[in-house]
């Protein structure tokens, strides 16, 4: 039995217009997010037949490519809550107290300044990642402040603890299609929809389930 599932997209295929168009959105989750969860159960299968037959000769490679398909499955799963509608207010802007989002915008300040100072970083860590990867926000629980990371394929060059609560998708299959070659300005427009309220609850509940480490 499959350990890990794909998991369904809150929303339709068109719900990110104009940001993202239908095509990007069906191609991205029905295939590659598909791919990432395929693979990580494959891996799992793997090491499996290897525990029973105590053979190691690749377990060097088999953990490298759990890594890399389990944090693309857990990577994507949070990208698709992380947005919501432009249409109607639903997605964009930035965290306001008065849209019961002031906790988060409260340490977004506290981290980086200010909003803007906040928005900037992680455009510029998003749009120069080299290669294939990632721009993360998340909470790290040894200063208990909010930082921003760029993480390169789904795994690496990431402080070990932190935890992800808002991701912006860097690799060419999240934007080609409509955006072509210019990922920053893909990167600017997904600004556009995100979902100030998703961020938040997973603020919250990385800062209670994650209390902070001390050496």
């Amino acid at each position: 039995m499959a350990i890990y599932t794909l998991p369904e997209l809150p929303y339709d295929y068109a719900a990110l217009e104009p940001v993202i168009n239908p095509q990007i959105i069906e191609l991205h989750h029905d295939k590659h997010h598909a791919a990432y969860v395929k693979g990580a159960n494959d891996t799992l299968e793997q090491l499996e037949e290897a525990r029973a037959k105590d053979q190691w000769g690749a377990i060097n490679g088999l953990e490298k490519n759990l890594a890399f398909h389990l944090s693309g499955h857990i990577l994507h799963s949070i990208y698709w809550n992380n947005m919501a509608s432009p249409k109607g207010g639903e997605g964009g802007g930035e965290p306001l107290a008065a849209d019961g989002v002031g906790e988060l915008a409260d340490a977004i300040t506290e981290s980086f300044g200010s909003f803007a100072r906040f928005k900037a970083q992680l455009t510029k860590a998003s749009a120069t990642t080299q290669g294939s990867g990632w721009g993360v926000l998340a909470y790290e629980p040894v200063s208990g402040r909010l930082i921003v990371e760029q993480v390169y394929d789904h795994q690496g060059n990431v402080g070990q603890g932190s935890v992800p609560i808002l991701v912006f998708d860097a690799w060419e299959h999240a934007f080609y299609l409509q955006y072509k070659n210019q990922k920053v300005d893909f990167i600017e427009a997904m600004w556009q929809v995100v979902n100030w309220q998703d961020v938040q609850r997973r603020y919250v509940t990385a800062k209670a389930s994650v209390p902070l480490i001390s050496f």
